[in-house]
């Protein structure tokens, strides 16, 4: 899975997991570096993918958007 995450402040977050339900505990638990002190984190976005290298391709073009309006239109697309 790709994944989004947006915190109360309309931060963004972006990764990728074999296990999401977990994963989205473990950040909401505070036990994910940079994720710890800015949640609570909700999932606003995920999509699944055959291979975990498909994933981690998605991944970097998602982060490479770069601003909070063109994350904003991605997850608004979905």
């Amino acid at each position: 899975f790709v994944y989004i995450l947006r915190n109360s402040e309309g931060r963004f977050y972006i990764g990728q997991t074999s296990d999401l339900e977990l994963r989205l505990q473990r950040h909401n638990e505070g036990r994910v570096f940079w994720t710890g002190s800015r949640g609570p984190w909700e999932l606003v976005c995920s999509e699944q993918f055959e291979t975990r290298s498909a994933a981690m391709t998605c991944e970097k073009r998602l982060k490479a958007l770069k601003s909070k309006k063109a994350l904003e239109s991605h997850v608004a697309q979905r």
